[in-house]
């Protein structure tokens, strides 16, 4: 029997955890065959450098792309979608495979999604359908009505893809693969390891037993020239409840440059002593520490996504998830520190939330990989309207 040649992107830090537990089960299913290309700034040191994560775990990636313009603004974020849709073609014609998969709506999820389009290679998008405002969600949508094979983590989600004109035999409800980790996690959520010791960063070795924050601020690709004021708000807020904040670097956005200013000038004006900063973790430990956070504060997806699952308390801040389903454990403010703080007093004051499974119940990766290797993969699309 031919194996299926199924060609998986994984262009940043996210995208890995996302489909992770989709590319072990790719790898192990009998008519398939995985072909890993891990691209932008998966590659790079300053956005934490996944591909460590990725050759660790026992991938082999099939090639590599680098293609991330430095600048990280509306301009270079525009030409390194050019530029991966050039690079991209050529590794499709190298490859030859029978699919490509490429998750949510970063901008080289759209690269990739056209790249596949023009060579006539069906295009398989996981976590279609989803809504969060500004330029992410124009690009999740473009990418829908690219794409072949819908792969969806919320029934909500799978409702709104067939909405947008898709046939529902090819909208598959599967979850999100990113809540398989966290499933693992769940059942064995002790932190039994030194995060200084095993990851380093930047800041003093804090005392985590009587609590801490976890922070990740992205900035808004629509709103990048008020990055630098709006981490402002956050640094100033999180170092005023006094508990030791471990403090994540953003992704490759347009205004990330403003944020990671912010971050450094905070850093260099304050002498924060409850302040460490990491640039990147294995999922597992990642999740791991979050089980034992006071909260996480931000404007990450994890906080909606994986922290509903294990039930870890969520500060949302601003605009950039503005419309993603939530479970119980956010609460929504604005880039203000009374604002902010107040919500993690909230938090604290409540305690724990009740996990929620709103975005999957752990075995997203197996369906996905089961669905690769039944479905009928088609290039032509039958459109409802």
């Amino acid at each position: 029997m031919t194996k299926r040649r199924i060609c998986v992107l994984v262009t940043a830090r996210p995208s890995y955890s996302r489909i992770r537990s989709a590319l072990t089960a790719i790898q192990a299913h009998p008519a398939l065959e995985l072909q890993l290309v891990v691209a932008a700034s998966a590659l790079l040191e300053r956005y934490g450098n996944a591909i460590q994560a990725i050759e660790h775990d026992g991938f082999n990636p099939a090639a590599r792309v680098y293609m991330v313009l430095e600048g990280e603004n509306l301009v270079t974020s525009a030409k390194s979608t050019g530029l991966g849709l050039v690079e991209l073609a050529t590794v499709f014609d190298n490859l030859k495979p029978d699919a490509v998969v490429t998750v949510a709506d970063r901008y080289e999820t759209l690269a990739t999604a056209v790249a596949a389009s023009y060579m006539n290679i069906p295009v398989v998008h996981v976590q279609g359908g989803e809504v969060t405002g500004s330029i992410d969600e124009k690009v999740r949508h473009a990418v829908t009505k690219l794409a072949n094979l819908h792969l969806v983590s919320t029934a909500l989600s799978r409702e709104r893809v067939i909405r947008l004109g898709e046939e529902p035999d090819t909208v598959v409800l599967t979850g999100c693969p990113s809540i398989d980790i966290a499933a693992q996690v769940a059942a064995n959520p002790a932190l039994d390891f030194d995060p200084f010791e095993r990851y380093g960063g930047v800041g003093p070795r804090e005392d985590l037993s009587k609590g801490y924050l976890v922070v990740m601020q992205h900035p808004v690709t629509t709103e990048y020239e008020e990055a630098r004021q709006q981490v402002d708000a956050t640094l100033y807020a999180v170092k005023e409840t006094g508990l030791p904040v471990l403090w994540f670097w953003p992704n490759v956005d347009a205004g990330s440059d403003g944020t990671s200013k912010g971050i450094r000038i905070f850093r260099e004006k304050e002498k924060p002593e409850n302040f460490h900063f990491f640039r990147n973790m294995l999922p597992e430990d990642f999740l791991r520490l979050l089980c034992r956070a006071t909260a996480i504060v931000g404007n990450s997806s994890v906080a909606i996504r994986e922290c509903s699952f294990l039930g870890v308390p969520a500060v949302n801040i601003g605009s950039r998830q503005t419309g993603r389903e939530r479970g119980r454990n956010v609460i929504d403010v604005e880039h203000q520190k009374t604002a902010i703080v107040t919500a993690i007093h909230e938090h604290i004051r409540r305690g724990r939330p009740t996990p929620d499974r709103l975005y999957g119940d752990g075995n997203a990766g197996t369906r996905i990989a089961e669905t690769l290797a039944t479905c009928e993969l088609r290039v032509e699309k039958r459109l409802t309207y």
